[in-house]
């Protein structure tokens, strides 16, 4: 507990009663980010590490030493975006240790037969599992070993007064109340994000929420006996089912996290998975080679809540310099790109290299500086939150559906070939988004000319290995070149084979 809170009748009073605590004198003042989940925690490091003094305020006990419900996957794909904003403070090896690489997809066809789809040109090119347990709590930990972060536990937000800074909490516990006021506030406190909210309350202020009409509902494959893994180990395993889809992600201890992602209602939906009888019959009908693994299936099913998804996109994300959201308080999207994360990681490396550009450190930012900064930060972070987010949405069809369709797997088998005959000349929007740094509206706008040219070249086309080249370099010089011209030097990963 913050020391401020128990200095009793030494501090002023605010309204209700609550203690109020001003954190905000010249160049000592105090910064408050408003989550403690996993961006607000990486901030934190970021900001502590320039010599910034912070306060972080989490509705939720101490994961560290409660078990607490996760609330949502529990599952986390660290690609390259997240990988370098540890790098940049590093950490990265230290977090890394405790992944799983997935080097592709294997998926599952309705008869069990299996089929490894590579995700790169080689076993570099992965994309790790991690437990968001596991790192948010290791982030906490990193972040208050700094000496310059203090996180404070159930505080939940209950009214933010934007122009004066002041925010008032309470604990759901207690039921005790809290005021404290802040020059500079940052909102890290997810989808539901009660900065946000106020925000919303201000003229020109706009949310757009479009919620997805799938749910999700997780399940669990234990180790074997012998602490083994009962599917590939370094794959995310996919059955995809058309308008549905079961997917796997590996545990470090051995189990598999499963994600069962299924319409709300329809002929084959949520609302027809009721009784006990109902649910096995789906599993079995559609997933028969997962239910002799799946722990407890039908009393887990009934257990587990089903979650929703959501595509958030709001602008500004700053009030003046004073008030800035980050992470999925600013862009929530759905989990199917795995960039969730990854996306709000990159929020705070560009935060971090947008302190390197204006010259600003703990000493030297006035206001006119965080008026700058909060600007910037929102206004070059929106295109891409955005092309992330639809493209998330996007590459739901293509897991749940595509993977399956010969078309689809025609077109992919000649994009292997175009990425390693025309390597960093041709990439692929996945190769983009996935690993590299490269702006997501790029990878948006290189995946639609890629559409174009794989649609061309696969005309008449029954052997992938058989794919005119010469035509091929040719679109990809007239069309794809362009594009990625002002990034060349940036690609190296992305094009590696």
């Amino acid at each position: 507990m913050d020391k401020n809170q128990n200095q009793g009748n030494n501090e002023p009073r605010g309204h209700n009663g609550a203690h109020v605590h001003n954190e905000s004198s010249g160049n000592n003042e105090r910064i408050a980010l408003v989550g403690a989940g996993l961006v607000g925690s990486l901030l934190a490091i970021f900001l502590a590490r320039r010599g910034f003094a912070v306060d972080v305020f989490e509705r939720r006990p101490d994961m560290r030493v409660e078990t607490i419900s996760a609330g949502r996957s529990i599952n986390l794909a660290i690609s390259t975006r997240g990988i370098n904003a540890l790098e940049r403070l590093g950490i990265d090896d230290k977090i890394l240790d405790q992944a799983v690489p997935m080097r592709g997809r294997m998926m599952h066809s309705l008869n069990g037969e299996l089929t490894f789809q590579p995700y790169g040109m080689n076993d570099r090119q992965c994309i790790n599992s991690i437990s968001r347990a596991t790192l948010n709590k290791a982030l906490m930990t990193y972040a208050e070993q700094s000496g310059d972060v203090k996180i404070l536990f159930n505080q939940r937000v209950t009214t933010v007064d934007l122009h004066e800074g002041n925010i008032h909490f309470e604990d759901p516990r207690t039921g005790q109340g809290t005021s404290k006021t802040y020059n500079r506030i940052i909102g890290t406190d997810g989808s539901a994000s009660a900065i946000r909210h106020e925000m919303l309350k201000l003229p020109a202020y706009l949310c757009h929420e479009d919620m997805l009409e799938y749910g999700y509902k997780e399940l669990l494959i234990l180790p074997e006996p012998d602490g083994s893994f009962k599917l590939e180990k370094n794959a995310l395993h996919i059955w995809p089912r058309g308008n549905f889809m079961l997917i796997a992600l590996p545990n470090f201890e051995g189990s598999f996290t499963c994600t069962l992602f299924l319409p709300f209602k329809g002929d084959v939906s949520f609302e027809h998975l009721n009784t006990d009888d109902e649910i096995s019959s789906f599993f079995n009908k559609y997933f028969a080679d997962a239910v002799p693994k799946i722990d407890k299936l039908v009393e887990t099913f009934h257990a587990n809540p089903t979650g929703n998804m959501v595509t958030i996109k709001t602008f500004p994300w700053n009030v003046d310099g004073r008030i800035l959201l980050m992470g999925d308080a600013a862009h929530g999207i759905v989990p199917f790109y795995g960039q969730g994360m990854n996306c709000g990681f990159e929020d705070c490396t560009v935060f971090d290299q947008l302190l390197d550009e204006l010259s600003l450190s703990s000493t030297n930012i006035e206001a006119e500086s965080w008026n700058k900064l909060f600007a910037r930060m929102s206004e070059s972070r929106k295109p891409n939150t955005d092309a992330i987010a639809d493209m998330a949405v996007e590459n739901f069809a293509e897991m749940r559906d595509k993977v399956a369709d010969a078309k689809f797997l025609l077109e992919k088998a000649v994009e292997k070939v175009l990425q390693r005959e025309f390597p960093g000349r041709y990439l692929s929007r996945y190769a983009l988004v996935t690993f590299s740094n490269i702006p997501y509206k790029v990878a948006l706008d290189v995946g639609l000319v890629d559409n174009e040219i794989l649609a061309e070249l696969c005309q008449g086309l029954a052997d992938p290995e058989q794919v005119d080249l010469k035509r091929a370099e040719s679109l990809i010089d007239k069309k794809l070149a362009p594009i990625l011209a002002p990034y060349t030097g940036q690609l190296s990963l992305a094009a590696s084979h």
